[in-house]
C-alpha cells in the first residue's frame, strides 16, 4: 500500500460510488432498522434494488425479463 498510493485512492473511488449513489437517489442516507441482521437484510433489499435498476438501464426491461424467463 505504501508502495502504490495512487491504486488505494483509485480502488476507494470505485467502491465508494455505488454506496454515494444508494444514498442519494434511494434515499438510504440512514438504516432504518437496529442489529446486525436486520441491517444486513435491509442492506441486502437496498442493494439488490440498485442492481436491478442497473440491469434494466443497461439491458432493458424486455431483455432483462427474457432473460429472467430463460427465453
Amino acid at each position: 500500500m505504501t508502495e502504490h498510493p495512487e491504486m488505494i485512492n483509485k480502488r476507494k473511488e470505485i467502491v465508494e460510488h455505488p454506496f454515494g449513489t444508494i444514498k442519494h437517489w434511494m434515499d438510504q442516507g440512514y438504516l432504518l432498522l437496529r442489529g446486525k441482521a436486520k441491517v444486513t437484510a435491509e442492506m441486502s433489499l437496498t442493494v439488490l434494488a440498485y442492481n436491478m435498476k442497473r440491469v434494466m438501464n443497461i439491458v432493458g426491461v424486455i431483455e432483462l425479463i427474457k432473460q429472467v424467463k430463460g427465453t
